[in-house]
């Protein structure tokens, strides 16, 4: 069977049809290059990490360069909302709420008075106003990114993937990678078919290391699945995306915590989205086996300080994974040795928002083209001792 698919050549084949993977692969079409899209499951499917109903979109980051990421980010998803004729995003705002004076909160505070991002801060007398059936904890300060929001997720990857086969691109899905060989054509085996591209670019989320090892490559990435949680509102409604209610972040004191987020009841009525982002590590095929609930008993305390009209026992769990590197930034690079392989890996559960912008600058390192943004904080090199000991 492989033979009928050996003898095309691709400008560029794509590794993984997740958020990231299918906005490079659009963006390269969009640029005339002869692109496949390869997916190992079949679409659409919840196994890695672009599945689910909808993320948060901000800007509210501590780095400037994840801030000016975003502000072109914004602008693509408008875009292509527009090319798809789908809404993808809904403005609710988000609430920030971390220690006063704690080094991440007021970070925050510099990046987004720097930045001139339209904030409120909110004073402690005037929370409860502003947000009601939230309780601030003492010593918090709280402020709102009136921009923030919630992404559509499955409904964006669904038309990112549509207007990617619209430019002439191909979707190869069920088709899982068994081998790749690196050359100044890289030729990509999967269990069905044999393909060549003059460039490829790696978005397989959990499974990146997996495919970089035919590469004499590895990265210091690790695998956590994460307990997707929906709580029932006491009384329907409360915390709805309809009554204005806005997309949370509330930042951890201390070392080795980590931040809790939700979104206003949406996509499930009558049901809030909170969760921890982290989990436990787990082996991407293995991820249901992964049954650590440690997460969970820090939401159940934290919802029943903070968010007194929810039930503090989840009504829906779901899973999803995320793929950290040590210091949470993406990796965004050329291959060390085959400078026409590309990486985009690490999205250490914050990349979807980035999808668009990311799409872009993996299709541009592709083609060979100088970047759009500084990549210096996304480079493999800084973590040289960890990458290098596996060549």
């Amino acid at each position: 069977m492989a033979a009928q698919y050996v003898g095309s050549l691709y400008d560029c084949i794509v590794i993984g049809a997740g958020i990231q993977g299918s906005c490079t692969a659009y963006q390269l079409a969009k640029n005339k290059q002869k692109t496949l899209l390869l997916e190992q499951f079949v679409l659409p499917h919840s196994r890695g990490s672009s599945h689910g109903q909808t993320r948060v979109i901000r800007k509210t980051y501590e780095e400037d360069f994840y801030v000016q990421m975003m502000h072109e980010s914004y602008e693509l998803w408008a875009q292509l909302e527009r090319e798809a004729g789908v809404e993808l995003y809904r403005r609710t705002g988000l609430l920030v709420m971390g220690p006063e004076n704690g080094e991440g909160f007021s970070r925050l505070k510099a990046t987004m008075q720097r930045h001139k991002i339209p904030t409120v801060f909110l004073e402690k007398q005037e929370f409860s106003q502003h947000i009601p059936n939230v309780n601030l904890a003492d010593g918090n300060g709280a402020l709102i990114d009136t921009f923030a929001g919630v992404l559509y997720a499955d409904r964006a990857l669904r038309a990112v993937q549509r207007l990617f086969q619209s430019c002439g691109g191909v979707i190869k899905d069920g088709e899982k990678v068994i081998d790749i060989r690196p050359g100044a054509e890289v030729t990509v085996t999967t269990d069905s078919g044999v393909y060549r591209g003059r460039s490829l670019v790696i978005t397989a989320g959990p499974w990146a290391n997996t495919l970089l090892r035919h590469t004499g490559l590895q990265l210091p990435l690790k695998v956590v699945k994460i307990n997707v949680c929906y709580w029932k509102e006491e009384i329907p409604g409360t915390y709805s995306v309809g009554q204005s209610f806005p997309c949370f972040i509330e930042m951890e004191p201390k070392e080795g915590e980590y931040d809790i987020y939700g979104l206003p009841s949406n996509e499930y009525p009558g049901l809030m989205k909170v969760c921890y982002h982290m989990g436990s590590e787990t082996e991407p095929d293995e991820r249901d086996k992964q049954t650590d609930r440690g997460d969970i008993d820090i939401l159940v305390r934290f919802v029943t300080r903070c968010l007194p009209g929810l039930v503090p026992v989840p009504a829906v769990v779901e899973s999803c994974m995320y793929t950290v590197t040590p210091d949470h930034n993406f990796v965004l690079d050329s291959h060390p040795t085959y400078g026409n392989i590309i990486i985009g890996a690490g999205f250490s559960g914050h990349g979807f928002k980035f999808g668009p912008i990311i799409g872009k600058l993996l299709s541009q390192l592709a083609m060979g083209q100088v970047p759009s943004h500084d990549l210096s904080p996304f480079r493999i090199q800084r973590f040289q001792s960890h990458a290098r000991s596996s060549l």
